[in-house]
């Protein structure tokens, strides 16, 4: 069977894969930005770009700047993140934002539910293959 890379124009993202598959990873991350956020921040504080540059690193390719930062601001508000500023050596100050007692708690509630949700969507698919074969 060959194997093709091609571009996935629905998720901007280059697949090493059947031509004629294609997932669009964008409402997947939608449904995970809050979880992959507050994972990165459980790591070290950062500013807003810099959690980008973070979350890319780790794999989101997709994750668009304008997302991350309105989850912080959304998760600040919820009271699960903290922030401070601090000045920058190369431009303007930056807002920092940090995990609190609150955001390690949903931290680690939604890590057990993305966990269960990631294990029944395995079992599923790995079912639909023993039917295959």
């Amino acid at each position: 069977m060959p194997v093709y890379v091609h571009y996935c124009a629905m998720s901007s993202t280059v697949h090493a894969t059947d031509p004629e598959v294609c997932m669009d990873t964008t409402q997947l991350l939608k449904g995970v930005l809050d979880l992959a956020v507050l994972a990165v921040l459980d790591d070290e504080d950062g500013y807003g770009y810099d959690v980008v540059r973070r979350l890319r690193a780790a794999g989101l390719d997709d994750v668009a700047d304008a997302s991350v930062y309105g989850t912080l601001r959304r998760l600040f508000a919820a009271g699960h993140l903290t922030s401070y500023v601090l000045p920058s050596v190369e431009g303007p100050h930056r807002k920092y934002y940090g995990l609190n007692a609150s955001g390690r708690a949903e931290l680690e509630s939604s890590t057990k539910t993305w966990s269960g949700f990631a294990d029944t969507m395995a079992a599923l698919l790995a079912a639909r293959k023993e039917v295959a074969a």
